[in-house]
């Protein structure tokens, strides 16, 4: 009878935590290392005390380590346990001669809250998992082809949707990793909406919360990719140190996870990002001899993150024209700028937009004044579904510049602009 109340109790509790009996296995080593006891476990004892009648008495130091995963006390597994080694709940500072206490509170009640909410709400499993990792894939996309106006709104609704599934509902400690881990992504995508939409401190707000949901979930790519769009914003607001850190943290973080080529490009070009925006010119050349290295060997890659496939060689084409533009050459960007503007591709609407708006506006410092404005035509030939301030500010920008150039083609091109801002902001009231 106790080989089968064992067997029934403690395959209860572990199927209540969430666990297989593989994964129970791996949590009992990991509570065996925070404790510091002599015990282990293998999937074939598991069984032999989850089936045998009667099942083995676990030995002392397992049963310190059952009793911390389960917070019951062993008899409440099931197993025939010996008076000597039977624990109870009490105060730490019992006067009687208790010299074991494991629990802080009635073991009963402890084994239900333990171990299910008090309210259970829906289950969450791995078909939900699945469909909110594809919503949440999807935002990049929308990004890249509508803007991140756009992607805002459905980020809003995913990460409602996730807090809601963590506060509330029932699911295993692996499904619940993937949604802190879901949400930790979604930080990063809000900090990278606050740098496109000019929103410098929201941006910065969000990486940080970014970073700390990341380093809970253990995930030092997804710290990467967090300190990449930290390393932009901290640029933005002229917080040069902050900026820097942010790079060799990424590098150092990179390293240690074992990254490929391509994660080690994107770090490389916000080096460059750094030294072009302090005027550190041959810092520049140096991260950008760098990013050329990795752009080589990127194809070895076995696979890459989603924050990374937006980079190729055009970003690299494009750091170095804005090096060029940097040094006050912008004749020597030129090419740099039309051969990112040609590499980027049709699926990245916004950026190759952008691209487009930088090439304008260094042709036009550049004295190529009908070249230019016929390149800033094209860019407002493809804005008008991308809802990206960041793109605007860039076009309002080049109209500016454009305002004090005498020429025809200058001043068709800054009323063509206003037009096209007028018709985008109708279009989002």
């Amino acid at each position: 009878m106790a080989g089968t109340a064992a067997g029934n109790s403690l395959a209860r509790l572990r199927r209540a935590a969430g666990y297989t009996q593989r994964s129970f296995v791996t949590a009992f080593a990991e509570e065996v290392a925070r404790l510091g006891v002599d015990a282990s476990v293998s999937v074939r004892q598991l069984r032999r005390w989850e089936c045998e009648a009667p099942p083995p008495l676990p030995h002392p130091g397992q049963q310190i380590v059952l009793e911390a995963m389960f917070g019951v006390p062993l008899t409440e597994m099931g197993f025939d346990v010996p008076r000597h080694r039977q624990a109870v709940s009490a105060p730490v500072n019992d006067p009687e001669e208790v010299k074991r206490r494991t629990f802080v509170a009635d073991a009963g009640a402890l084994a239900v809250t333990a171990l299910v909410p008090a309210r259970p709400g829906p289950r969450i499993g791995a078909a939900d998992i699945a469909r909110l990792r594809a919503r949440l894939d999807g935002l990049y996309r929308t990004d890249h082809t509508a803007g991140s106006l756009p992607a805002m709104m459905r980020a809003h609704r995913i990460e409602d949707e996730i807090t809601g599934a963590l506060g509330a509902a029932a699911y295993t400690s692996r499904v619940g990793r993937e949604l802190q881990t879901m949400l930790a992504e979604l930080h990063g995508h809000r900090a990278w909406y606050g740098y496109d939409g000019g929103r410098i401190d929201e941006g910065r707000s969000a990486c940080m919360e970014a970073l700390a949901a990341a380093h809970f979930v253990e995930n030092p790519l997804l710290q990467v990719s967090v300190l990449e769009t930290l390393v932009l914003l901290a640029v933005k607001a002229d917080r040069v140190w902050e900026a820097a850190s942010a790079v060799e943290t990424a590098h150092r973080l990179a390293t240690r996870a074992g990254a490929g080529h391509t994660v080690h490009l994107v770090i490389a070009l916000r080096d460059a990002n750094v030294a072009t925006h302090t005027g550190d010119l041959s810092g520049a050349r140096r991260a950008l001899s760098r990013a050329v290295h990795h752009q080589s060997c990127a194809d070895t890659d076995p696979e890459v993150p989603n924050w990374a496939q937006f980079v190729g060689p055009f970003e690299v084409d494009y750091a170095t024209a804005d090096m060029y533009v940097r040094a006050e050459r912008p004749t020597r960007a030129v090419p740099f700028l039309r051969a990112a503007v040609r590499g980027i591709g049709g699926d990245l609407a916004r950026n190759s937009a952008s691209y487009r708006v930088k090439l304008a506006g260094v042709l036009l410092d550049a004295g190529e004044i009908d070249e230019a404005c016929a390149e800033m035509g094209a860019v407002l030939d493809m804005c008008g579904g991308i809802s990206s301030p960041r793109l605007l500010g860039k076009i309002r920008e080049f109209q500016r510049a454009a305002a004090r150039v005498d020429s025809m083609a200058a001043r068709e091109c800054g009323e063509r602009i206003r037009e096209t801002v007028r018709t985008v902001r109708e279009g989002t009231t």
